[in-house]
Parts: structure tokens; C-alpha cells; sequence
């Protein structure tokens, strides 16, 4: 059976050019990046190195980077951090409907101490009004957060419209930017925003590994104390390994940024999903504003699961769960008011740098040979 991976949204295999900027760190190079002596030196500009490495695809500052443990520790640094650094200011934040529980629940948790958290709506593409957020603004705001680009549906939010709403009002701006880094262009001076979160296994890099963004200028709290690792912000001693894995992915990525042939597979997929299925199938999220390698489908009068069971060697990802013969869409979709009759047939095919036609041909084989059966 040959096995197709079609999930590359969940996580990615580790780029050959991140295990071998690792390598040597394995046995040579073990000493400590806070020692001063011969041990520690070789591994403090490692990480160095790789700190450059991510501040050159982000287009920022290198002590701008914080390595993190990954997504969700960026995430959680950012909300939390914002939120004691300002309870003098305010403790309100606005965030959206289709946003990653690792932002969904820190909110839950923030409201708990006393946070007011509003969570913005957003349409039937996943795509948040920048006029929702601006009215969404109270004397009481001190932090904004809407992702870059959605994991479900690939849509791309006006992150420089609301970032200028956000510099206006003299708000600090976050964003989940974990399934584009390594996708598009995710500079910081052309997103405008103050912290943006990295997750590192989503651009071959290891999993748990991470970066957090932070603007000059921006006021928040470590969310781990301790010795005084990386400027202040972030306690603990470097993942040395990792960072410099990171380093490497992030320096690999630049060559990948648009994934333009990587979105004509995508499109070419899609057109032969139309051509068999007609109006049977549907797409989710916005179809021009999306992440080049995300589609995100509807078998329509189906269930997701059940469509990628009869297709073990493919692995992809339903966007609703099936319990005891009911059928929960996934929040991001219900945001998006998707049908129960079409979402519950919901399924991600997410491609990566090594996808091949050849593959996507054999999935749309299966599928028409599957799904189309009576």
C-alpha cells in the first residue's frame, strides 16, 4: 500500500537540512550557551545563528526572537504577557471566532482573572471584518489577536488593515502565525503587528520548537521565570538542538514563500474534486484569499471520517467529529455558518513540498471509486 500524506497543516517531516545543522550538536558542541568557556561558546552562536536565521524570514530585528517550546508557548507568552504587563491599563481583548484553541483557551483562562474578552465574528469565508475589530475597541483594549491564516481552511485575514487600526488606537497586536510562516510572506514591517507567534514543526523543523516575535517597544511579561535565558523574556536554557533546527527550516523556507507550484497542484486537485463530484462537494474558506497548499472540502450527504476511512493509506483531516452517530462541526467551520449537511462531510487535504500530481491523481481515483459508490 502506498501511503500519501496529505496533512502537512498538522505537521511536517524535518527538513534533511535541519537534521544536518543539528548533527554536530548531538556530541561535539554540548556545553551550555550561558558558559562563557570554550564548551558553551561553540553552542551560544549557534543559537545566535539561528536566531538571524529566523529574524531574516520574518524581516525583523534578531533580538527581536524568542525561542519557545512552540506555537502554543508563543501564544500563551503573548496573551498572558500582555495581560500582566498591562493591568494598570486595561484587561480587554479582542480575538475572533475561528482562532486556535491554543489562543481560545488562555483567553478562557485570562477571563478567569478578570480579563473581558471579546471574540469577533467572521464570514462565511472565515474572514474577519477589519470594521469588526475597530468597533470592537474600548478605552480598556490592550491587546488585539487574529490569526494569519487559519489551520481548517487556509483563509488569510487582513492582518495589515487591522494592524493599522490597532497602531491608531495604541494597541498591541498579536498574531497566530503558525500555518504561514514558511507558506507566504510573513514579514513584520508589511504585517504591521507587534508580536507574532512560529511553530516550528509546521515548517520542517522539530516539534517543540518555537519563536515569539516581540517588537522593540512592547511592554510584556515573561511567562517563564527564572535565570535571565534569552534577554529576560523567556526562562530556561536554549533548546540548542532545536533552535538551530529552526534556523535551518527558516532559512529553507525563503525559497518557498508563495509556494506558487505548490498552489497550482492545489488548484489542479480541486478542478478534478469539481469535475467528479459537480455540485456534491463544496469548498471551505475564502478562495482566493487562502494559504496556497489548504483545501478544504465538503462531500456533501457524507461524513468526512467515514470518506478517509475507505482511504487508509491517505492521511488528511476531517473537519467535524462523529460520537454515538451525531455529527459536531468543528468551531471553526460552525463560525462560519457551513451548513450541518455539508460540514459534516468535511475534509482537509493540506499538500506539502514533496506532493506530486501523481498522488493527488490516485487520491481523486480513490475518491471517485469510493465516495461516488452507492
Amino acid at each position: 500500500m502506498n501511503k500519501i500524506y496529505l496533512d502537512y497543516n498538522a505537521s511536517t517531516p524535518i527538513a534533511p537540512e535541519a537534521v544536518a545543522a543539528m548533527r554536530p550538536f548531538f556530541t561535539d558542541h554540548y556545553g551550555n550557551p550561558s558558559s562563557s568557556h570554550w564548551a558553551g561558546t561553540p553552542a551560544r552562536d549557534a543559537v545566535e545563528g539561528a536566531r538571524r536565521q529566523v529574524a531574516d524570514l520574518l524581516g525583523c530585528d534578531p533580538a527581536e526572537i524568542v525561542f519557545t517550546s512552540g506555537g502554543t508557548e508563543a501564544n500563551n507568552h503573548a496573551l498572558k504577557g500582555v495581560f500582566y504587563a498591562n493591568r494598570g491599563k486595561g484587561s480587554h481583548i479582542i480575538t475572533t471566532a475561528v482562532e486556535h484553541p491554543a489562543i481560545f483557551n488562555p483567553c478562557q483562562f485570562l477571563e478567569e482573572l478578570g480579563a473581558q474578552i471579546t471574540i469577533v465574528p467572521v464570514d462565511r469565508f472565515g474572514r474577519v471584518d477589519p470594521d469588526e475589530i475597530r468597533r470592537s475597541i474600548t478605552p480598556k483594549t490592550v491587546l488585539i489577536t487574529v490569526m494569519h491564516a487559519n489551520n481548517e481552511v487556509g483563509t488569510i485575514q487582513p492582518i495589515p488593515e487591522i494592524s493599522t487600526i490597532a497602531r491608531e488606537a495604541g494597541i498591541l497586536f498579536h498574531t497566530d502565525a503558525a500555518q504561514s510562516v514558511g507558506k507566504i510572506s510573513c514579514r513584520t514591517d508589511e504585517l504591521g503587528i507587534d508580536l507574532l507567534s512560529v511553530a516550528g514543526h509546521k515548517l520542517y523543523a522539530p516539534k517543540g520548537i518555537g519563536a515569539l516575535y516581540i517588537r522593540k517597544g512592547s511592554v510584556i511579561e515573561p511567562l517563564m521565570h527564572g535565570a535571565g535565558h534569552e534577554q529576560g523574556r523567556r526562562a530556561g536554557t536554549e533548546n540548542v538542538l532545536f533552535a538551530i533546527a529552526l534556523g535551518a527550516a527558516c532559512r529553507l523556507a525563503q525559497k518557498w514563500i508563495g509556494m506558487f507550484q505548490m498552489q497550482a497542484l492545489r488548484d489542479r486537485f480541486w478542478d478534478g474534486l469539481r469535475e467528479i463530484f459537480g455540485k456534491a462537494i463544496s469548498l471551505n474558506g475564502h478562495p482566493i484569499e487562502r494559504l496556497p497548499n489548504t483545501v478544504n472540502v465538503n462531500f456533501i450527504g457524507r461524513i468526512g471520517a467515514e470518506v478517509l476511512a475507505k482511504m487508509p493509506e491517505v492521511a488528511a483531516s476531517t473537519g467535524a467529529a462523529c460520537h454515538a452517530g451525531s455529527v459536531t462541526l468543528s468551531p471553526v467551520l460552525a463560525a462560519m455558518g457551513v451548513p450541518q449537511k455539508e460540514g459534516m462531510g468535511a475534509v482537509r487535504f493540506s499538500l506539502g513540498r514533496s506532493t506530486a500530481w501523481e498522488e493527488l491523481a490516485i487520491v481523486l481515483d480513490h475518491l471517485r471509486a469510493t465516495v461516488t459508490e452507492a
